[in-house]
């Protein structure tokens, strides 16, 4: 009998989530308590979310850094800043699929995938 992969649980999906935004802040060496804080409320945003549509608890990692990468650009400033270019063209990664499963960190000028959400600090 076949049976389909189980969906992750709302709190499996935002533990995870949470883990995998606070390992890349911490690979940019930028997981200072206020920015936690920045990953706190948007994991209580995204709770609420998931709650009202439990099919896109697999959607929640990228929404998740999507959410801190602009609550970030509010308060601080580009992140992550792209290791692709590098030099005087500074900016910032982004999240590709915007909705979907398995998000990457992408350089949108030279359609690179840098690393896969929570895999920052491999490429060091």
């Amino acid at each position: 009998m076949d049976q389909q992969p189980k969906a992750p649980s709302l709190e499996q999906a935002l533990h995870a989530a949470r883990a995998l935004i606070l390992a890349d802040l911490s690979a940019s060496g930028v997981a200072e308590a206020d920015v936690v804080s920045l990953v706190e409320e948007a994991l209580t945003h995204r709770r609420w979310w998931v709650g009202e549509w439990p099919e896109g608890a697999s959607f929640v990692d990228g929404l998740v850094a999507q959410d801190v990468q602009d609550a970030l650009l509010e308060r601080y400033g580009r992140w992550p800043l792209c290791p692709v270019c590098g030099g005087t063209d500074l900016h910032a990664l982004e999240i590709e699929p915007e909705l979907g499963e398995n998000p990457h960190w992408v350089c949108v000028k030279t359609a690179t995938a840098v690393a896969r959400v929570g895999a920052l600090g491999r490429l060091q």
